[in-house]
């Protein structure tokens, strides 16, 4: 049985949600999102929260009662609240900064590295070293920020690179004489 499945999600003021069948929509203060989700789950709406039960007690409706709750909850605090996901640069000379539409780093290659901001999510770099990716949607904020820490990941030694602000380098010694 499912520990997070069998949680009611919780409707805030200020969202409206719909569900036709497997379709589930949600509009909010940050914008509309909606899910299709899979046959093995049951969705229903019961005042102001939204409850999900399995269909048939088969083993592939177990392992997706929890999932479809998940994403359900992710739906709806994304377009009341929204996701942010932190990133820290470390490294001498390295740096990002926005123009326009493009986030521009500068990561101790020849070149500049530009990066195009998805439609829907926001990047603000408060400093030269911070970046922050903002949005509606989990999964896109998450792949943006995985896809910028990407162009130079953290190495070992020094911990220079694009980290996460609350990811914790694990340092290795450096060579012996």
């Amino acid at each position: 049985m499912s520990r997070i499945g069998k949680h009611p999600v919780p409707i805030p003021d200020g969202v409206t949600v719909e569900i036709s069948g497997r379709q589930v929509t949600a509009k909010g203060k940050l914008g509309e999102l909606q899910v299709t989700l899979m046959e093995e789950v049951v969705v229903k709406r019961d005042g102001d929260q939204i409850v999900v039960r399995p269909r048939d007690d088969s083993d592939r409706a177990q392992q997706m009662w929890g999932t479809a709750r998940s994403v359900i909850n992710n739906l709806v605090t994304g377009v009341a609240e929204g996701f942010t996901r932190g990133l820290e640069i470390n490294g001498v000379g390295y740096r990002a900064q926005i123009q326009g539409k493009d986030l521009v780093l500068q990561l101790g290659f020849s070149h500049e590295v530009r990066y195009p901001v998805p439609e829907g999510i926001t990047v603000q770099c408060p400093d030269q070293t911070h970046i922050s990716v903002s949005g509606a949607d989990k999964q896109r904020v998450g792949q943006t920020a995985a896809e910028i820490r990407a162009f130079r990941p953290p190495e070992p030694y020094k911990g220079k690179g694009i980290k996460y602000a609350d990811e914790y380098i694990l340092r290795k010694e450096g060579k012996k004489k």
